[in-house]
């Protein structure tokens, strides 16, 4: 198998929706972001799947020389090989790289968040970074288009925080600010034991309010010069925001399942947003 086959299959097996956004993308900057995502997916099962804190840790810290290996040239591991040729061609910085690495070592560090700056910074680490990487693959012209990526991985992983409350909570996480679930009094007990309650559902409307706005920020940067190349982007978000309206449609009810939308309705959503263009 080669480099390029094992991020291809990484990528298809996650079934995330990023996945139905490459498949409308030129075949090298497929390739490109595809070895990114699933250099996400390999760092991000790190943490999720090792129970053993200081095993996760020791491999978070390979992965950290591996980054430095494949930057002077010397790749090993078949997503670093398939990423790096790739780095100088699309102006992909070691440092988002090791931020990511910094953003999954949080997870090991800490369960909870005080206030919702304290959040935001984490999901920088995880996503806003992961947006700016991703926007630099698709096609950047001009710098506001930095910003709008990073602003719309900020509205990614909300919206994935929203969606796995519960399953988060399985775990013993709870991403939701301390100070947010005090204004609506939520108990940490009530997430952890899969309590839904009136105060839950305004908990999240207020949470899902604040995503759909970002969403709208991030629409607002995005220079009209670089709205095509970014239109992966773009699917990712039509699929996203929809998640979101399911999820508020259905009655928050988060706590005890996963909603997810069909395969066939993420390609939908994703053809839809590129023939608009």
């Amino acid at each position: 198998m080669s480099p390029d086959e094992y991020c291809q299959q990484k990528a298809a097996q996650s079934g995330s929706s990023f996945y139905y956004s490459f498949l409308f993308l030129p075949p090298e900057r497929r390739r490109a972001i595809t070895a990114l995502y699933a250099f996400c997916r390999e760092v991000d099962d790190t943490v999720d799947e090792i129970e053993d804190a200081s095993l996760a840790r020791t491999k978070l810290s390979w992965w950290r020389k591996e980054i430095a290996a494949m930057l002077a040239g010397n790749p090993s591991h078949p997503v670093t090989r398939a990423l790096q040729p790739h780095i100088a061609a699309n102006g992909l910085k070691g440092e988002h790289l090791q931020a990511i690495i910094d953003g999954m070592e949080m997870d090991l560090d800490q369960t909870r968040y005080l206030d919702f700056p304290g959040l935001q910074r984490y999901c920088w680490h995880v996503a806003g970074v992961v947006g700016i990487l991703s926007a630099s693959i698709f096609g950047v012209s001009r710098p506001a288009t930095l910003q709008y990526a990073e602003k719309l991985g900020l509205a990614f992983q909300l919206t994935n925080i929203i969606r796995d409350v519960g399953e988060d909570g399985r775990k013993g996480r709870i991403y939701l600010p301390v100070n947010e679930l005090q204004q609506f009094n939520v108990t940490a007990a009530d997430i952890l034991n899969a309590r839904h309650s009136d105060n839950f559902d305004r908990l999240m409307q207020f949470q899902v309010t604040r995503a759909q706005g970002l969403y709208d920020e991030a629409f607002a940067l995005l220079p009209k010069e670089d709205r095509r190349a970014q239109r992966p982007g773009l699917m990712m978000a039509a699929i996203y925001r929809t998640l979101l309206n399911e999820i508020e449609r259905d009655g928050f009810h988060v706590l005890n399942q996963r909603i997810a939308l069909t395969p066939i309705r993420k390609l939908w959503l994703a053809w839809k947003t590129y023939i608009r263009g």
